[in-house]
Order: structure tokens, then C-alpha cells, then sequence
């Protein structure tokens, strides 16, 4: 029988965690900070619409494509190395955009801060993994990873907006150039380079096959997401899944394959990978709906609706500190259970709210819920993976986590939307005008609309509102069996599974 000794981390592994944390932080900082530029950035360089959402968007599309890419180039020439080269191309990505003179430069600056993002988070997490060997210390060291990425999307709309007051539209980008400056002066005195020794060769066609399928089924999801199923959902998601399949074929073939399907033998990994896909997918879903609840429902002001929200992030951030203690005093299966099943309460008392409180307790139970899932799964992930491959095996458990995400906000999207149409369907219109009725049938933000337009609506607002409130909770019904039956797996499943440190 072999006892695993795994080294105790020093102060230099955690002052070099701390190091970590900051490009994450700044990872989803610019997720959410550019939203309050909108405005004067609209105003300033005039983009079309098109050009507009491709601002938005063209960010969180090439750092979703990329992940795997980086993650495995990292495996193969140096975790260190490619985190540098990154944070180096994510500087001088953010001075181009804060400097954009047209739409078409910001776009392609952002861009480049896709793809130099995309080196964050499985460079981050894979030099985690070598850095703490020791089990208990690896799990809070991700709990702090994963609370550094919560922070930055905590602080983003709130730097952004005294940037913006005070300064430029251009500033928000600015203000990582000094994190990634910090980063290049301290990341070589303080984080240990590794690689895969017996790497071979990376496989560029793989790499191309990985790119596209990921950006072709990103895309068709947020398609989904903003205008329903059409043909070009359909195309961008049927190419996605024949890449994938392409992309499948071909790692089962070649001697140097970009990702190691051999890790998905282990039940431990696959699980945990699927756990945290579904996780993120219920929380970025319903997220959506407490922000159109406080808002439509509630009738909230915007700036209302998000301080409520805060909360729910606020015990997410909070309490991923505290998963390292609970793992400690009991077996890790254990306290991931008990999280989903908390979660599960906070789904039911969604389900069951009537008010702003209780949306409020829900949106807490669900945060505190799911941190010790995200930290876990994503430990069993990594955990699970020989040192060698843990870029790659971060880079999955990312892309996941963006699928996951993408897609539920697309599917419990579609599925309220279609229980509030048929819940409409036979909703009184007389007197109004055919437009304004046919959009108030078809979403609240129409019956809104239609209210303020003709006073008589008012009745159709109410009807609107409770109908969207009763999709509102069934779908936070249907989450909560989903997770409960995803917590009896965990439970059978993981617990009989025999736990492989990271370097085995």
C-alpha cells in the first residue's frame, strides 16, 4: 500500500496564490465592466448594432474557444510560461481598446483580450495544482481562486461606474494594465514553471477543430438565448456538434491528442465535470430571472434591482473560504451533497416566493449552496487528472463551466418564455394596437411596454406579471429536482469512487 506524503505548502506557495488571484479577479471584472460604457462608448464611436453586440460579446466568445487551447499549450510549454505571455498580450490588448478610435479596433481589440483571457484560468488553476499537493490546502486554495473570480465580478460594474464618472469610457480597460504589470514582475519570482515532460508535439488541426466547435455551439446557444430557435441557431449548433464529433474521432486516432479522453475513464472526473456544468447552468439561468423578477415584477428601478442581487453573490463569495474546513471535518462527497441540497431549498423557496424577501433568503441559499459544489468539482477535476495534464483538465472543467452557463440561459429562457406565451395566450387585448398586443403576449417587458403606451392595459400587466411569476417558479421547481436527483448521484457515485491525488 502507497502513502501519499504530499508536500505542505509555504509562504511562498500562498504569497504566490495571492499573486493568482488577481488576473482571475481581472478575468471577470472585464466580463461585466464594460456594461456601463455602453452608453458614452455608443455615443463616442457610433457603432452599428451589429458592431455593438459584437463588442459585448466578442470577448466572452474567444476566451470560451480558447480555453482548451491554452490549456494544453500550457501542459506542453509551461504553465508560468504561457500565464506571462498571456497577462503580457492582455496589457497591451487593453491600452488598444481604451484607445479604439472606430468600432471595428475595439472589436478586434477585444478580441485579443478573449484569447489572452483564455490563459488565465486554466494557467491559474493547473500551477494551483502543482503548487499544493497537499489535499486539504489544495481544496482552499481553489475556494479562494474561485472567491477571487467572484470578487471581480462583484467590483466590476462598481469600478467601472467611477471610472466612467470621473474619467472615459476608455479607462475600465486601463485599470487591469496595473494588475497585469504586477503580475509580470512577481509571477517569475514567485510561481514555479511546469510542464509536461513527455508532452509530444501539439496537434494544430485538433486545436482548429476545438476552436470552432466550441465558438460554433457558444454562439448557437446565445443565439438561442437572444432571438429563439431559428436557422441560425440550428446551423451554429448542428456544426458544433459534427466538429465535435470530428474532434472525438481525431483524438481517438493520433499518438499526441489535444485532450486525453482516457481521463473521462475515471468516474471521479467525469462526474465532477458534469456536476459542475449542471451547477452553472441553474445558477447563471435563474440568475437572469431574479434580475427580470425584481425589475418587471417588483417594478425596480435597475440600480434597485441589482443592489437586491447583491446578496445572493455577496454569501457566494463569502463562504468559499469556509469549504476547506467543512472538507476537512468531513468527507468532501459529504459536503458537496449538503451543498446541492441546500441549493435545492433555495430553488423551492424561489419557487414558493411571493415577495422581495424571500426571493432575497432564496438567492443566499442557493449562493452558499453551490460554493463548496464549484470548489469541489472543480478540485475532483483537477484532483483527478495526472499533474502532467492538469492544464488541459482546467481548461475543460472552464469550458464547461461557459457551456453551462450559455445554455441556461438559452434553455430556461426558452422553457419560461414558453410557459408565460401559453399562460397569455388567451389573455384579454381588446383595444389595443395589434404590435403592442402581440408583444405583450409574448414577453412581460411587452406588457410593461404596452401599459405605460395605453393606460387601460393595466389589467394585461397584472395578468403579464402573475403569468411570469408562474413560470418564475416552476422552472425554479424543475431546478430543484434536477439537483436533487444530481445529489443522489453524487452521492452513489463519488462516494464508492477511490480518490487519485493530482500527481498520481
Amino acid at each position: 500500500m502507497t502513502v501519499d506524503i504530499s508536500p505542505r505548502a509555504g509562504r511562498r506557495e500562498w504569497v504566490g496564490l495571492a499573486v493568482l488571484a488577481l488576473p482571475c479577479m481581472l478575468y471577470s471584472m472585464d466580463l461585466t465592466v464594460l456594461n456601463l460604457a455602453i452608453p458614452e462608448l455608443a455615443r463616442d464611436l457610433r457603432p452599428t448594432a451589429s458592431q455593438l453586440l459584437w463588442i459585448i460579446d466578442i470577448y466572452g466568445f474567444m476566451v470560451a474557444g480558447f480555453l482548451m487551447v491554452m490549456g494544453s499549450l500550457g501542459d506542453r510549454l509551461g504553465r508560468r510560461r504561457i500565464l506571462l505571455i498571456g497577462a503580457a498580450a492582455f496589457g497591451a490588448a487593453s491600452v488598444l481598446a481604451a484607445f479604439a478610435q472606430t468600432a471595428e479596433q475595439l472589436i478586434a481589440a477585444r478580441a485579443v483580450l478573449g484569447i489572452a483571457g483564455a490563459t488565465l484560468a486554466p494557467s491559474t488553476l493547473s500551477l494551483i495544482t502543482s503548487m499544493f499537493r497537499d489535499e486539504g490546502q489544495r481544496t482552499f486554495a481553489i475556494s479562494i481562486w474561485i472567491m477571487s473570480f467572484s470578487v471581480g465580478a462583484l467590483i466590476g460594474p462598481v469600478a467601472g461606474g467611477l471610472l466612467i464618472q470621473y474619467f472615459w469610457w476608455g479607462a475600465v480597460f486601463l485599470a487591469g494594465v496595473p494588475i497585469m504589470v504586477l503580475l509580470l514582475i512577481l509571477g517569475p519570482l514567485l510561481l514555479p514553471e511546469y510542464r509536461d515532460p513527455n508532452a509530444g508535439r501539439i496537434d494544430f488541426a485538433s486545436a482548429l477543430l476545438s476552436l470552432a466547435a466550441v465558438l460554433s455551439l457558444i454562439y448557437g446557444v446565445k443565439h438561442w438565448a437572444d432571438v429563439g430557435v431559428d436557422g441560425q441557431t440550428l446551423l451554429a449548433l448542428g456544426a458544433g456538434a459534427l466538429l465535435v464529433v470530428v474532434f472525438l474521432r481525431r483524438q481517438r486516432r493520433i499518438a499526441n491528442p489535444l485532450v486525453d479522453l482516457a481521463l473521462f475513464r475515471s468516474r471521479q472526473f467525469s462526474l465532477a465535470l458534469t456536476v459542475n456544468t449542471v451547477a452553472v447552468f441553474f445558477m447563471f439561468g435563474i440568475f437572469i430571472f431574479v434580475a427580470q423578477y425584481l425589475q418587471l415584477v417588483l417594478g425596480m428601478a435597475p440600480l434597485e434591482a441589482g443592489l437586491w442581487s447583491l446578496p445572493g453573490a455577496v454569501a457566494f463569495t463569502l463562504a468559499a473560504p469556509f469549504t476547506a474546513r467543512l472538507a476537512e471535518r468531513f468527507p468532501a462527497v459529504q459536503v458537496m451533497t449538503g451543498g446541492l441540497l441546500m441549493a435545492v431549498v433555495g430553488f423551492v423557496v424561489m419557487g414558493l416566493a411571493q415577495g422581495l424577501f424571500a426571493v432575497v433568503a432564496a438567492n443566499i441559499l442557493i449562493g452558499v449552496g453551490f460554493t463548496p459544489v464549484m470548489a469541489l468539482t472543480t478540485g475532483f477535476v483537477v484532483g483527478a487528472a495526472p499533474v502532467e495534464k492538469a492544464g488541459i483538465a482546467s481548461a475543460m472543467s472552464e469550458t464547461g463551466s461557459e457551456l453551462g452557463g450559455a445554455t441556461g440561459v438559452a434553455l430556461l429562457g426558452s422553457l419560461l418564455t414558453a410557459v408565460y406565451r401559453a399562460r397569455m395566450a388567451d389573455a384579454p387585448v381588446q383595444g389595443l394596437p395589434p404590435d403592442l398586443a402581440m408583444a405583450a403576449q409574448a414577453t412581460l417587458a411587452g406588457a410593461v411596454e404596452a401599459a405605460q403606451q395605453v393606460p387601460a392595459a393595466a389589467g394585461l400587466l397584472a395578468e403579464g406579471r402573475a403569468a411570469f411569476t408562474d413560470a418564475f417558479h416552476m422552472t425554479a421547481f424543475l431546478a430543484a429536482l434536477a439537483l436533487a436527483a444530481l445529489a443522489l448521484l453524487v452521492l452513489r457515485v463519488l462516494s464508492s469512487a477511490t480518490p487519485q491525488p493530482a500527481g498520481h
